[in-house]
């Protein structure tokens, strides 16, 4: 006996045709989920990546600052120990400065003057001392502008007082140090502080 399909043909390939589509959204669905989590996947993978490099900069930064820090502390070091070799090297060229000062005075007073104190701040000099006449002291000052070592001498008191016959006038002189020759002097002294070491 033949069967008769008594269900309608259309309504059978429209339900097979929604499974079809329900089936195709599915995949597409997993398949979409399945590339944005690769995607996402993909995307973390260079995220860790570059905030590696960026710990390992970040490492690499520290440690650098502290070297600059070091650098910056040995420079500072570097510039003391240089202001102290100068500091040196001067007291070494003026060591045979006060040597070569009082023999000038010495050799620059003339007769009829007698030196009573004689201070220094720095370059300045401050002579006090007593005279026969204001002439001796002219000659005294005449001497020491000739000198090598001292310069530019003024008068800052000069007065009778007439304690001393002899010797009446009381007198105040300031002279300025200086070294003939400037740096070869300086050199010179160095290298006699050199040769005194050896």
């Amino acid at each position: 006996m033949a069967r008769i399909n008594l269900l309608p043909w259309r309504a059978e390939r429209r339900s097979q045709r929604q499974r079809e589509f329900v089936m195709m959204m599915i995949a597409a669905a997993i398949l979409g989920l399945l590339a944005t989590f690769g995607i996402i996947e993909v995307f973390n993978g260079k995220i860790a990546n570059q905030q590696g490099r960026n710990t390992l900069l970040q490492n690499e930064i520290t440690q650098l600052d502290a070297k600059i820090k070091a650098i910056e502390g040995l420079e500072t070091k570097k510039a003391q120990l240089l202001q102290r070799k100068q500091v040196i090297e001067q007291l070494q060229a003026n060591r045979s400065q006060m040597v070569h000062l009082f023999d000038e005075l010495v050799r620059t007073i003339p007769e009829g003057v007698q030196l009573g104190s004689i201070k220094q701040a720095g370059n300045l000099l401050t002579l006090e001392g007593m005279a026969q006449s204001n002439a001796r002291v002219s000659m005294y000052m005449t001497n020491l502008d000739a000198s090598g070592w001292i310069t530019k001498p003024e008068v800052t008191v000069i007065e009778a007082k007439g304690e001393n016959k002899s010797l009446p006038y009381v007198f105040k002189l300031q002279v300025t140090l200086t070294k003939p020759g400037g740096e070869k002097d300086a050199e010179d002294g160095m290298d006699d502080a050199a040769g005194g070491v050896q």
